[in-house]
């Protein structure tokens, strides 16, 4: 199995313990999330009950060895910029959000991990 990107969805499919997220999330060789799944799981949580449970158990998810945080870089932009425009000139753009996640896959070379399905970039 490739090395994935992790989706907001994907995350919290794995943490309901969904079997094929758990399935996925330990034949990973590495899991990366970036910053706006990060945005989109800490939005998820202020709106909650379970606010500093969820956080705790993020920060402890984060510090597996496998997993790592990406950054939204200059060549991610570029990525961005040009998945936008194919998406645009096909009449299918997405929200802008999953732009800059499935840009952060492209740029990585990940597999994008998302609605329980895995997709390879």
């Amino acid at each position: 199995m490739k090395s994935i990107l992790l989706d907001t969805n994907a995350y919290a499919a794995f943490k309901r313990g969904a079997p094929q997220a758990l399935e996925v999330l330990q034949s990973a060789p590495a899991i990366a999330v970036n910053a706006v799944v990060l945005g989109e799981l800490f939005c998820g949580f202020a709106g909650g009950s379970k606010s500093r449970q969820n956080r705790r158990e993020l920060v402890q998810f984060l510090a597996s060895p496998r997993v790592s945080v990406l950054p939204i870089d200059f060549a991610t932009a570029e990525q961005y910029a040009s998945v936008l425009i194919a998406l645009k000139n096909i009449g299918a753009p997405i929200p802008t959000n999953d732009l800059w996640i499935a840009a952060s896959a492209l740029r990585h070379g990940l597999a994008l991990f998302c609605s329980m399905r895995i997709s390879a970039m």
